[in-house]
């Protein structure tokens, strides 16, 4: 296992992150387990969850297991998440201080901690003014609830802007952020991306295999069946698997996929979370797994370096296509020739 920093602090993580939304849904209490502890052999020693993971299962069997394994417990370095509903009352969701309060002492409790390493906002809220987000995050650092803050799903503005708030009162900054981010998924790297490095925020990308695409699993024009997520459970993302399966651009993705793992003697999937993890501004890649066997045949990307011309491959085949100004690709090349003489 590698390690870094996490996000602009001093807390060591390891590159891959234990996600665990399938924790008491597709991974029942005794496989969950034996992930985290198939995990923490391997080295890793990252672990995220969410509220409403399972409607706060997911953390009440993250917390058993730590309740039960203390040595191992002390090492591993928690994340979780608040802002969805996880009640029905008008004040059970958003980042307001009220619904925050709440969620982040119910998240302690189900984990069986008086303090997580870091706290998320899940989603953005614009109903509630992100100067009242950010106050109750920096009194929860002040108070020892928390080591630091990150976001999810923000955008680059919203990123952006919560940074600068909290500079100009003087709070604790922004560290994280977890996007959607892979190999199929580029479209971060407009914005979001850009302003992550520009504040040194760690990116921590969830769905890094794309929901099993870049697996190698789901094959041009097949029904996807089996053990797969959408051959197990069709219901869950088959309205998206048409689009993405008739899209040209899925596929001339995967065909790199596929020549560069033929090339490492390694599987597509460690081919596309290699290439991730060689992204700028990239801290932890988040993987979810439903077994042991899955868990571990992800890890094993953490032990393969593409060289240059495999990570040009896999850049040119999945570069995002041609938007309109100033996100295409001539204003990119506009954008290098005014910084490099002579370009």
């Amino acid at each position: 296992m590698r390690y870094r920093t996490l996000g602009n602090t001093g807390t060591v993580v390891s590159v891959q992150c234990l996600g665990t939304m399938t924790f008491g849904d597709e991974a029942d209490e005794e496989t969950s387990g034996r992930i985290i502890e198939a995990f923490i052999e391997a080295g890793g020693n990252f672990l995220d969850t969410a509220d409403v993971y399972s409607k706060g299962i997911s953390e009440q069997v993250i917390g058993r297991w730590l309740a039960s394994h203390a040595t191992d417990a002390e090492q591993l370095v928690i994340a979780t998440k608040g802002r969805f509903p996880m009640g029905p009352g008008a004040n059970d969701y958003g980042a307001s201080r009220r619904h925050l309060r709440d969620a982040l002492d119910s998240s302690l409790a189900r984990l069986g901690v008086d303090f997580v390493d870091l706290y998320q906002i899940h989603a953005f809220d614009a109903l509630t003014p992100l100067e009242e987000t950010l106050r109750f995050l920096n009194d929860a650092i002040t108070a020892g609830k928390i080591g630091a803050y990150g976001f999810s799903n923000f955008t680059g503005w919203q990123l952006t802007k919560a940074a600068w708030i909290a500079k100009v009162h003087g709070w604790a900054p922004p560290v994280t952020l977890q996007p959607q981010y892979s190999l199929l998924v580029r479209g971060i790297e407009h914005e979001i991306v850009p302003a992550a490095l520009d504040q040194a925020i760690g990116l921590l990308p969830w769905s890094p295999l794309a929901g099993g695409w870049l697996t190698g699993k789901y094959q041009r024009d097949a029904v996807p069946t089996g053990a797969t997520r959408l051959g197990t459970n069709p219901d869950r993302g088959m309205e998206a698997y048409g689009p993405r399966n008739e899209d040209e651009h899925t596929w001339r993705v995967l065909d790199a996929v596929e020549q560069v793992a033929d090339a490492t003697g390694a599987t597509q999937a460690a081919v596309a979370l290699a290439w991730l993890d060689a992204q700028p501004g990239v801290t932890s890649t988040i993987l979810g797994a439903r077994t042991v066997e899955q868990l571990q045949q992800n890890l094993a990307a953490v032990e393969l370096a593409l060289d240059d011309a495999q990570l040009a491959t896999l850049t040119e085949a999945s570069t995002p296509r041609a938007e309109v100004y100033p996100y295409g690709p001539q204003a990119v090349q506009q954008r290098h020739r005014a910084i490099v003489p002579g370009a």
